[in-house]
Parts: structure tokens; sequence; C-alpha cells
């Protein structure tokens, strides 16, 4: 077996993995993106390791490795875009620039929808209903629930 073949077939796999997680913008797509460069990894490690015949075999223990790391991150990573999702109803990773709740910038009076200070001193918080401003006078907290009947 010629070593060009799986090289070659790696070399695009790898491209279209560093293209999906420069160019998408979605984070679910970004995470396949890095799949498959990390298959295209796994490939070449199984390639060389079949063309030195290596007695140990340590290209497809380091695979199986690779898979394993793979896994974990694939659980980790679907987990952290669930909650994102959960918390901001996107999963945009340009839209995504911090990870607070309480964004800062927008306009000049340093408010916006998702977040900040407004000019009227309120501080906004994004929540599943839509934006919530509350007052920030001093000693003054959120108003009591009214205690719900059974």
């Amino acid at each position: 077996m010629h070593l060009v073949y799986p090289t070659v077939v790696a070399a695009l796999l790898f491209s279209l993995g560093v293209y999906g997680v420069l160019a998408r913008r979605n984070a679910i797509l970004v995470l396949m993106s890095v799949e498959l460069m990390l298959n295209a990894v796994n490939l070449n490690l199984v390639a060389f390791d079949i063309r030195f015949r290596d007695r140990l075999h340590g290209g497809q223990v380091l695979t199986l490795f690779t898979i394993v790391i793979a896994a974990a991150e694939i659980g980790l990573g679907l987990a952290i875009v669930l909650l994102v999702y959960r918390n901001r109803r996107t999963i945009d990773v340009d839209r995504l620039r911090a990870l607070s709740e309480h964004e800062t910038g927008g306009d000049e009076t340093g408010g916006d929808e998702t977040g900040g200070t407004g000019a009227d001193g309120a501080i906004g918080r994004a929540t599943a209903a839509g934006p919530v401003r509350e007052t920030a006078a001093a000693g003054a907290g959120p108003e009591p629930r009214p205690e719900e009947a059974p």
C-alpha cells in the first residue's frame, strides 16, 4: 500500500476541518469540524503505523487514545453548547463574545438589550421572556415573589 493515498485523504480531511472551524458560526458545526481534524490525525497515525510495521503498534494505540479524548471532548462540548443555548437562546459563535451574563458595552450609555447599565441607572439582564430592567437603588432588592397556591 502506498503511503501517499491515506496521507492525501488525511490532508483533505484536515483542510476541511480547518475551514469549518474558521468559517462556521454554529458551535455544533465547529465541534464537528474539530472531529474531522482529529479523524485526519487518526488516519495518519494508522497509515504510518502500518507503513513502518511497528511491533507494538504504537500508532494504533495512540489512535485509540485519541478516539477516547475526542469522545470526551464532544461530550463536554455539547454540554457547554446546550447550557449556552439555554441561557442565551443562540449558539452563534460570533454573538457569544463574552460568557458573562451582564455584558457591558453596546451604545454610549453603556446599556443594551442583553445587559449592562442603562442611562436611567437600571441594570439589565436577559431572560427567556426578554430583557428585564431592575432599578439599582441603594438597598432595594428584587420584589418578593407571591406565594403560589397549591
